[in-house]
């Protein structure tokens, strides 16, 4: 797909222009029956595909990154067909994406701010089901990375160091490139509802929300990536080839 500068033309309706570059956000990106569909086939994965964290729990499907390369797998059809159409839109510089990080967040859990690193393309897609969620974006403790823009401070504080959040809703796409995934870390406060008021940069489209609790239910992310380093041995079910 042809850009518009560094503005991806097939994504154009869903820009957010209210926040440094770049976001775009689409909701409804799947059915209700696809979300369903997704749903059934995280929790039929096997047991031990899911590792538990403080606060979420997750599966790695496509590879474990790694500074050297990562060792890939081929992901499974129901994950490499939304895999093809998200990149299909040019978020990867014309790659197609190879890994995808199921996040699953119970009520009242979250994830600190931080940053996705240098081991993906610095594009980031996230499909999220079951229930929205608040992304809260700060600004780095170390500013050695900000827009030419931004005068440079040290805020050490998280409540010092936040810029904005994004209402997230179920059967929405989420992408990160630019500045908003280089320049600043992202997070979940863990809570059980949000409030969207005019911190949230996308309010406009979520105005039947301003000001209501809006509880959060059991939400499950699939974070969408490019790794463009990868190891040319691959693994199918568990044996090298």
């Amino acid at each position: 797909m042809e850009e518009t500068g560094s503005r991806i033309s097939a994504l154009e309706a869903f820009y957010v222009g209210q926040v440094p570059r770049t976001v775009y956000y689409v909701p409804e990106f799947i059915t209700s029956a696809e979300e369903a569909s997704l749903l059934q086939q995280v929790y039929n994965a096997p047991k031990p595909k899911w590792t538990q964290l403080s606060g979420r729990r997750l599966q790695n499907w496509g590879g474990l990154p790694h500074p050297r390369g990562m060792l890939a797998e081929k992901l499974p059809d129901w994950l490499q067909k939304y895999a093809e159409k998200i990149s299909s839109f040019g978020v990867f510089g014309g790659n197609v994406a190879n890994h995808v990080l199921v996040n699953e967040y119970r009520p009242g859990e979250g994830i600190m701010p931080h940053e996705d690193g240098p081991l993906y393309f610095p594009t980031v897609t996230t499909i999220s089901l079951g229930s929205h969620t608040l992304l809260d974006f700060y600004h780095p403790i170390s500013r050695g990375q900000h827009r030419a823009d931004e005068q440079v401070t040290t805020p050490q504080t998280e409540q010092d160091r936040y810029f904005l959040s994004l209402l997230v809703e179920p059967r929405s796409l989420l992408v990160l490139g630019e500045d908003m995934y280089s320049c600043y870390l992202h997070g979940i406060r863990p809570a059980t509802s949000d409030v969207i008021t005019e911190n949230v940069a996308n309010v406009a489209s979520c105005s039947s929300y301003r000001d209501k609790p809006l509880p959060r239910e059991t939400r499950v992310s699939l974070t969408i990536r490019y790794v463009p380093k990868v190891l040319r041995t691959t693994i199918s079910l568990g044996r090298r080839k």
